[in-house]
């Protein structure tokens, strides 16, 4: 029996200027999480991304993802870019990854920012999360992109909309539903990053989306308390705020790296 062969990562560098890392989230990509606002983090930036195994055009993986592994290829990318240090940005699961990368290579991060995301699962987000990977591999779809929607959307957004504008909202998401991405789930339900949180000494910014049904905004809030000297911001929105406020996403990103930017 042989090792699985290595796969090549895809990778995403948009602008020029201080380095900015970007971890996306499960189920989704460096477009999908970051191209809404892509346009504004390279106008001043040269943004490093990387698909994870499943995701974009990075092939799936024949092997259990790890967390370790998403940092070194995330630290791989910003090197081949001659990235020496750079700011980190983690989104939903990509949030775990910016904080363990952080705390093995303190030396190369000069920011950190977190959206939408954790440093350990509660009990009704694995049990939220392990139906999401059920609903995945069933082979159905429109019930996984109906449950994504519902999930993934805040409510007062999810309200604003006719049935028939749902209806269109989900088979645009089913149309990109893929069982490919399951194990990125499946890491998701075994991530705990608690004992590197306090050894974080770097400027953080938290951002909890107030109205999020995947990751409560307690579970967040817990994050950012246990973060040294952290700062929290909160927006109104879903599990994505790309989808639903871009532009105060940006705008809360744009304005911590130009306060602690390096150049």
């Amino acid at each position: 029996m042989t090792d699985a062969a290595p796969i090549t990562y895809a990778r995403t560098v948009k602008g020029s200027g201080p380095g900015l890392v970007v971890a996306h989230g499960a189920g989704g990509g460096v477009e999908a999480n970051y191209g809404p606002i892509m346009e504004g983090l390279a106008a001043r930036h040269t943004v490093v991304g990387v698909d994870y195994p499943g995701s974009g055009d990075t092939p799936a993986a024949g092997t259990p993802l790890d967390l370790d592994e998403l940092g070194d290829q995330l630290v791989a990318a910003a090197d081949a870019e001659g990235l020496d240090t750079f700011a980190l940005s983690g989104y939903s699961l990509g949030g775990p990854v910016a904080i363990r990368l952080a705390a093995r290579h303190p030396e190369r991060v000069t920011s950190l920012m977190l959206s939408a995301t954790f440093a350990h699962l509660d009990t009704r987000t694995d049990l939220a999360i392990a139906l999401w990977r059920r609903l995945l591999l069933a082979g159905d779809p429109t019930l996984a992109a109906q449950y994504t929607t519902l999930m993934a959307t805040g409510a007062p957004a999810l309200n604003s909309l006719t049935p028939a504008q749902v209806d269109a909202a989900v088979a645009e998401t089913a149309s990109t539903i893929t069982p490919a991405v399951a194990p990125q789930v499946v890491l998701a339900r075994s991530i705990d990053v608690r004992e590197d949180l306090a050894a974080l000494t770097l400027p953080t910014l938290v951002v909890v989306t107030t109205a999020d049904a995947m990751v409560p905004p307690a579970l967040q809030r817990q994050l950012a308390a246990a973060i040294p000297g952290a700062t929290t911001a909160e927006i109104a929105t879903g599990h994505m705020p790309f989808m639903e406020q871009p532009a105060q996403w940006l705008e809360l990103i744009t304005d911590f790296l130009g306060r602690h930017s390096r150049t």
